[in-house]
């Protein structure tokens, strides 16, 4: 963050397709090509950890920190390779060009990753660069690939469900599975290879023409994950292995409940007496596959609300404090240095605040937030910036610019909003008035959501927290950005010295 710079908000899955979901294939490559034609420098997406259908299909509530989404593999680059033929892609079924069918596409995409792995699996054991990338990544894929495996074995049932020997991972019982499933492991394995093989290609894509590649690095697991069963002694849990307490946040501008995301949390001493190894190899895995990372709710670090498990609701929690500077402390002595941006929305007390500024991370700034109040020393508003934060319209979690202004913000929200530009907003011109706001603003960086440089409205926001259903499918089509939408955001992007 030496640089004015700015960047654009789209998760791999919203890319245009004609698979049913955004992918690693052509439609990436164009969007990357949109960048460089417009002066962006910063592609920001989601977590690329692995989404089920019974979780939502949340990139923040995944079976693993590690593995990569097989859905995300490109079947065109599959064909390239030679790992499928030109007939197994020519009539894929008609998917929504608008938005992801998660439950028919996995059916499709996993048919297809299936044919691939049996085109190949007598020669993977000769194929020198899938026998490197299996050794390599040993530490997380051998417990994961297992996992997978044993889920399917089991009729995808929680792993606290499973057999007790293997639930308690006995050196027996594990060896005696892997023994079993020694085809859908292999399967697994490969489907992870190609996962990262498209993913490096990609990203070397984009460092070429000068987009750095933002991850998101969510800070809970799900319970129901690899991570929790080869690693419980990290987590709060009881002696029968469940949770003591669950994460979330109090009630705030999202929920007057509360969020109860229902993740288990971090045992920090254990983790403390080990040298914080896990989170050591996590943020390794990921600066392997980034250029920069967001920490998804950075507090949790220094304060994290515990609620006890079996709670309906998050109301009825506490702040408990992590080892932040200790932490941190050791990351920064082991990597030398974090590209890692805190994520410090919601409820941000000084301690996090200390946190943030003694270790120089760059925290974030929404301009949706700013205009809620009657106040011109508000955080969120421009002319309180300082240079060492993102500056957002708004995130993946928020309403469209358009969305919020039509449906969300008051009368006298509206009425500040025109007050602060000194001239009219409408509907038609809220997204570029932000827009500009931001990019014109002292912080170093601006992300925008690809929804707001198009204008679109409420039906194209990605998540809707505290809601289970209906998020994550919004999906860009490549009619949607115009000439004159590359030429305006060239032009903004040169005026305000972000080229």
């Amino acid at each position: 963050m030496k640089k004015r710079q700015s960047g654009i908000l789209l998760h791999i899955t919203s890319l245009p397709s004609r698979y049913g979901i955004g992918d690693f294939g052509d439609g990436a490559y164009w969007f990357a090509d949109f960048l460089q034609k417009t002066g962006q420098s910063l592609w920001q997406i989601l977590p690329l950890n692995p989404t089920l259908t019974v979780h939502g299909n949340s990139p923040y509530n995944s079976i693993s920190a590690f593995a990569g989404n097989p859905l995300l593999i490109s079947p065109d680059m599959l064909l390239q390779e030679g790992y499928i033929e030109e007939d197994d892609i020519l009539e894929p079924p008609h998917f929504s060009d608008e938005r992801v069918e998660y439950k028919e596409v996995s059916k499709y995409k996993m048919q297809l990753l299936k044919k691939a792995y049996h085109n190949v699996k007598g020669r993977l054991t000769e194929d020198s660069n899938f026998q490197v990338f299996v050794k390599n990544n040993a530490y997380w894929l051998n417990d994961y690939t297992l996992f997978v495996a044993l889920k399917e074995y089991f009729n995808g049932r929680v792993w606290i469900e499973w057999p007790e020997d293997i639930r308690n991972r006995e050196e027996e019982a594990v060896q005696r599975y892997r023994n079993l499933l020694q085809e859908p492991i292999l399967m697994e394995s490969f489907f992870q290879y190609l996962f990262y093989k498209q993913w490096k290609r990609l990203r070397n894509y984009c460092n070429e023409k000068g987009i750095r590649i933002m991850g998101d690095i969510p800070i809970y697991v799900h319970y129901d994950s690899v991570d929790v069963w080869s690693h419980p002694e990290i987590f709060q849990l009881n002696k029968e292995k469940r949770p003591l307490f669950v994460a979330g946040v109090p009630p705030d501008y999202f929920s007057s409940t509360g969020q109860l995301w229902g993740n288990p949390l971090y045992n920090w001493n254990y983790l403390k007496e080990t040298g914080y190894r896990w989170w050591i190899d996590r943020i390794g895995h990921n600066l392997e596959l980034f250029d920069l990372f967001r920490v998804d709710h950075f507090r949790g670090f220094v304060g994290y609300w515990q609620v006890r498990a079996g709670e309906k609701t998050a109301i009825n929690g506490q702040w408990v404090k992590a080892p932040a500077r200790d932490f941190f402390s050791k990351l920064l002595k082991h990597f030398g240095a974090l590209p890692l941006i805190a994520e410090d929305l919601g409820v941000i007390t000084p301690d996090v605040v200390e946190v943030i500024e003694h270790f120089g991370f760059p925290g974030m700034k929404i301009l949706l937030f700013a205009f809620g109040d009657d106040n011109p020393a508000h955080p969120y508003l421009p002319h309180n910036y300082k240079e060492n934060f993102i500056v957002y319209t708004g995130t993946h979690d928020n309403n469209t610019a358009v969305g919020w202004f039509r449906n969300e913000a008051t009368p006298e929200a509206r009425q500040r909003l025109i007050d602060y530009l000194g001239r009219e907003v409408t509907e038609e011109t809220v997204h570029w008035e932000l827009i500009r706001l931001a990019m014109m603003s002292v912080a170093r960086a601006v992300i925008i959501p690809m929804q707001d440089i198009l204008g679109l409205d409420e039906s194209a926001r990605m998540n809707r927290p505290s809601t289970k259903r209906g998020n994550w499918q919004w999906r860009l089509k490549r009619d949607m950005v115009s000439d004159s939408i590359r030429e305006r955001l060239l032009k903004m992007t040169t005026i305000y010295n972000r080229i």
